[in-house]
This record gives structure tokens, C-alpha cells and sequence, in this order.
């Protein structure tokens, strides 16, 4: 089995990583919202990731980890395990590069994202009920083809992708003083925070999970990566058991503040960001907000990530009907 690099990141990872992405993947535009700016009564910066062609922001990782292979490397074919996002974003950048994909994913996915994923040209594997038991398969697989591993986020090249998010910020929103990072297995929350610290230290970087998938606070708990308990989340994009080793060696002493929101916050979130910005968003792309929403993180210039986009159409029209109170009454946020 071949695996991608293994050095230690540094400044200059996320800035290479930005030169190969200046061509193939977009800036994404990062703008006030006003009615939650005027609601909450901070600027509220909406960083629209949502808008990358397939939809989020593991483009980023995805495309560099693709870029840092050699010509062997893209010939032989790359292998992932993903609840769906780094799925896409291989898939769509293996086609444009010529890079055969395959991805395994668990069980119940959704549909969304299996759909897309193959129609991109990659081959679908549903294997396990969990990213533990995907991953697992994922890599016996690689080794058995001689395909590279791309872990969909305890990768180098994919945390210095992700990373070049907050490059982006710090030019977009130069009086940004805190930014809230939705973490899963950890890989945008570490690029992000390397980056933030090193430029801008006296911003707050703010990790937010769900509380049915709260792997980087038991980390925090615990100084290590331990497995924590996963239930059914509407951010079926951070439901990951474990953080990973290299992802929470990066962000543990660059984090600020860790705080879990709850599935109905996440839902009010996804439902006030549909009506008040126009913006449709998965739970992973919601629960920023939905820490914001929840009176959990307060500040002066706050920036947002919009993760992603691929929330099944039937949830999201449940969840608009389950809270038609989205664009009313937000006053309680001033308590924290």
C-alpha cells in the first residue's frame, strides 16, 4: 500500500498548497449576512463553501492530495473511505486530472451523495454501518491494488488543502476575530487553526461539533484521540468516532474553545440559513451557525464556514417544516 507524504506541516505546505489549487478549484466568496448580522447583533461573515462544484470544502484537500502524487502514484489510482464529501471532491477532481477513484463508503450514506459520486466516475464501494469499518476496508483494498490511501482527513496534503481556507479569510475578512470551525475527524480544523495562529494570532478559533459525535472534546478531555460514542446526527459529515492522531496534534494547543450543539439547534440553524441568507446547508455546513444561533460563541467580526451543501432533499424539507420559527425570534442569542 502506498500512502501519501508524511512531513510536518508548516506555512509553507499551505501556501504551496494554495499555488496548486490557484488553477481547478475557486475562491469562494466570504460575505456579511446582513439579517443575521442585524438579528445577533455581531458581523456575521458567511464563508460560502457550499459553492464549490461538488458542493464543499473537502475540494480543497482532495484536489491537493491528488496534485501531490506522482505520475506512478496517478496511474495506479486512489482509494478513500468518506461519508460522502471527500467522496465528491475525488471524484470530481480525479476525473478532471485523470486519476482513477474509488471510494467505500458506509452503509447509509446518503443517497445524495452516493448518487453523485458515482454519476462523477468514481467506483462506489457501501461497506460497514460505520467510517471506522469503511476506512478499514479502504485500506485492505489499497494494499491489495497498489493504489494510495487518501485518508479524508489525517492526510498532510489534505489538511494543507483544507487549510487554505483561512488563507482566504484573512484576506476576505481582514477584522475577522473569530472563526468557528465544524470538526469531524479534525483535518479543516487544523489547517485552519495552524494557519490562523501563525498569521493572526489574537483570533479565536472556535472547534463546534454535534453532541451525538463529540470526538475532539473527549480528545481534549483525555490529551489524546479516544474513540467517542456516535449517534444519528444531522451532521452526518462530522459523525466520526475518533479524531486523528495528526489532526489533533495540530489543532489541540491552536483551538481556543470547544463547544457541541444539539441536533435541534443544528436543524434551526439549517433552517434559519435557508430563510435569512438563502443558503441551503447539510448539518456539517449548518452547526457554525448553530453555535452562534445557540448563544455558545460570541464575537465582534465572527466568520462562519458553510462546509457543504449535500443534505437530503427530504430532511431539509422536514426540517424547514419543523421550524418555520427560523427567521423569528433570535433575541435570546445576546444571553451568552
Amino acid at each position: 500500500m502506498k500512502t501519501t507524504a508524511t512531513a510536518a506541516l508548516s506555512l509553507e505546505d499551505f501556501a504551496a498548497a494554495r499555488r496548486r489549487l490557484a488553477t481547478g478549484l475557486r475562491v469562494t466568496p466570504c460575505h456579511i449576512a446582513p439579517a443575521l448580522t442585524q438579528s445577533l447583533g455581531m458581523r456575521i461573515w458567511l464563508k460560502r463553501e457550499d459553492l464549490h462544484r461538488t458542493g464543499s470544502f473537502k475540494e480543497r484537500g482532495a484536489r491537493n492530495a491528488l496534485l501531490s502524487l506522482s505520475e506512478d502514484q496517478r496511474a495506479a489510482g486512489v482509494v478513500a473511505a468518506s461519508a460522502g464529501n471527500h467522496a465528491l471532491g475525488l471524484a470530481f477532481h480525479g476525473a478532471q486530472l485523470g486519476v482513477p477513484v474509488t471510494v467505500v463508503m458506509p452503509s447509509g450514506a446518503p443517497d445524495v451523495k452516493i448518487s453523485r459520486c458515482r454519476a462523477l466516475g468514481a467506483s462506489v464501494l457501501l461497506h460497514g454501518a460505520s467510517f471506522d469499518a469503511s476506512q478499514t476496508h479502504a485500506a485492505a483494498l489499497a494494499a491489495s491494488t497498489g493504489a494510495t490511501l487518501v485518508h479524508p482527513f489525517d492526510d498532510p496534503n489534505v489538511i494543507a488543502g483544507q487549510g487554505t481556507l483561512a488563507l482566504e479569510v484573512l484576506q476576505q475578512v481582514p477584522d475577522v476575530d473569530t472563526i468557528v470551525v465544524p470538526v469531524g475527524g479534525g483535518g479543516l480544523l487544523a489547517g485552519v487553526a495552524t494557519v490562523i495562529k501563525a498569521l493572526r494570532p489574537r483570533c479565536r478559533v472556535i472547534a463546534v461539533e454535534p453532541e451525538h459525535a463529540a470526538g475532539f472534546l473527549a480528545a481534549q478531555i483525555c490529551g489524546r484521540p479516544v474513540r467517542a460514542e456516535v449517534a444519528p446526527t444531522l451532521a452526518d459529515g462530522l459523525a466520526v468516532a475518533q479524531v486523528g492522531e495528526r489532526t489533533f496534534a495540530a489543532a489541540a494547543q491552536r483551538v481556543d474553545d470547544v463547544v457541541t450543539v444539539s441536533e435541534d439547534e443544528i436543524a434551526r440553524a439549517i433552517a434559519a440559513l435557508a430563510r435569512q441568507a438563502g443558503a441551503v446547508v447539510e448539518g456539517a455546513g449548518a452547526s457554525a451557525l448553530a453555535a452562534v444561533l445557540a448563544g455558545k460563541v460570541r464575537g465582534r467580526s465572527v466568520v462562519l464556514p458553510l462546509t457543504g451543501r449535500n443534505i437530503d432533499r427530504r430532511v431539509f424539507e422536514r426540517v424547514l417544516a419543523e421550524h418555520p420559527e427560523a427567521t423569528r425570534n433570535l433575541d435570546y442569542a445576546h444571553a451568552a
